[in-house]
């Protein structure tokens, strides 16, 4: 290709060599300008992986001579953000939850803290907006099978729900009345039908009125005579339209048939006690948080109230 090569007679300027049906290209010199910029970055790059951290080995990578990582840089900034928090943490530590909504920017710290702590570890059951799903209960009302004040919601954080390798789990247990063989499949209709009808979903026919009568034998020792539930055995109430798993006659069926065992982990091996705090707080900000009521020995008089 040399020998093709030849000043063209015009511009003075050699060509490269090449021809293209009758045309040629001129081997044009780059620009002063940029073959100096070229040469300008070559020297910056150089002196930016001597500087930082730049070139993989088998076992580590080049330091740099100032010895900065992003990785330190971000451990830096967490220790920073957490040396700023740590006087509202330790406040947060020192108050009896009980006592959270007395002070007001406490508490406001709390839920923001405890917003952010359940995105990360809530959202998959109770969904982004805490509305729950058909088994996952919704935490924005005020049904609350073990209790929706802000000390009892901190216990079912603290030790879930029916948790067997754990003493002090909320722990409940229907029977499977169907696959135990304690009603017959006519029974389990009647019931339902029976439920249908306190929860204002059907007129109560002849086949409900057989199934109070089986009720009163086998379902008012957890949820009582009128069917309102019971908080300390997490018996749910039957005569609203808040349903877990759904109200329609076919699903109260399933349910008689083989009974509900819906686990919740317990976050008191998984999380410290200050997050637990702002979960709690959270929760209870969601729209159905109950007061807070302590009372005394008695369990007649009332010690104190908080909102």
């Amino acid at each position: 290709m040399a020998e093709n090569k030849r000043i063209d007679e015009p511009t003075g300027t050699e060509t490269v060599g090449h021809e293209w049906d009758g045309i040629e290209e001129l081997d044009t010199p780059m620009p002063r300008w940029w073959l100096w910029t070229l040469y300008a970055t070559i020297i910056w790059g150089i002196g930016y992986t001597v500087i930082y951290p730049a070139w993989p080995g088998i076992t580590g990578y080049t330091k740099g001579v100032i010895g900065w990582s992003s990785e330190q840089e971000f451990r830096d900034e967490v220790a920073a953000a957490t040396e700023r928090r740590a006087p509202v943490l330790r406040a947060l530590a020192a108050t009896p939850i009980e006592r959270l909504p007395e002070d007001s920017r406490l508490l406001q710290f709390a839920i923001v803290g405890g917003e952010s702590a359940f995105k990360q570890y809530c959202v998959q059951c109770h969904g982004s907006g805490a509305a729950g799903a058909k088994g996952y209960p919704n935490l924005n009302d005020d049904e609350w099978l073990w209790g929706g004040d802000i000390k009892a919601i901190e216990f079912t954080l603290v030790h879930g729900i029916r948790n067997p390798d754990h003493d002090e789990t909320r722990f409940s247990m229907m029977p499977a009345f169907g696959r135990d063989g304690i009603f017959s499949s006519q029974e389990i209709a009647d019931v339902a039908n029976y439920v249908r009808a306190i929860s204002g979903q059907d007129t109560a026919g002849d086949s409900a009125r057989r199934g109070s009568e089986l009720y009163a034998q086998q379902c008012v020792a957890c949820h009582g005579v009128d069917g309102k539930g019971d908080r300390e055995q997490g018996a749910p109430n039957l005569t609203d339209a808040i349903w877990l798993y759904g109200g329609d006659t076919e699903t109260i069926r399933e349910t008689l048939y083989g009974s509900r065992y819906g686990v919740m982990p317990r976050f008191g091996e998984r999380l410290d006690p200050v997050t637990i705090k702002m979960l709690a707080a959270y929760v209870h900000s969601l729209g159905g948080g109950e007061r807070y009521v302590e009372v005394a020995a008695d369990p007649e008089v009332e010690v104190d109230e908080r909102p």
